[in-house]
């Protein structure tokens, strides 16, 4: 896989990786809420949370035990067909928690995208971790 599909939505799509980004290091969960598909599934640190409703609330808890976040992402793979698209995104997080050492977290997401009324959204993400340190 590597960039295949129409360069109009290929980029909706990096901008949709780059809103997920900045919402995050900036614990904007208003945003953050609007990139996910109402029915979307998210798997991350061993939890696999299904419905915006479940992944919502995930995020909100997550946030309130971190004291910073910078989340960095580049898109490294997108096939777009039609209204669907998969994509690899990269990612580098550094993290401090409140009650805890800072940690920086390589890794990857393994995305599926869904474009409804003209917006792309996740419609799934799997996080897998390169290396925590």
């Amino acid at each position: 896989m590597s960039f295949h599909g129409p360069l109009e939505d290929r980029l909706a799509i990096r901008e949709l990786v780059d809103r997920y980004s900045d919402a995050v290091s900036r614990f904007d969960l208003a945003v953050w809420e609007t990139l996910w598909a109402e029915d979307g599934e998210w798997e991350l640190m061993g939890n696999h949370l299904r419905g915006a409703e479940a992944i919502h609330d995930f995020w909100k808890a997550v946030l309130g035990s971190l004291e910073f976040v910078f989340f960095q992402a580049q898109p490294v793979a997108v096939d777009i067909s039609g209204d669907r698209a998969t994509g690899r995104v990269l990612v580098a997080e550094t993290l401090k928690p409140k009650n805890g050492d800072r940690r920086v977290v390589q890794a990857t997401y393994d995305d599926t995208y869904t474009k409804r009324d003209g917006e792309w959204r996740f419609q799934t993400r799997r996080h897998h971790v390169l290396s925590d340190f």
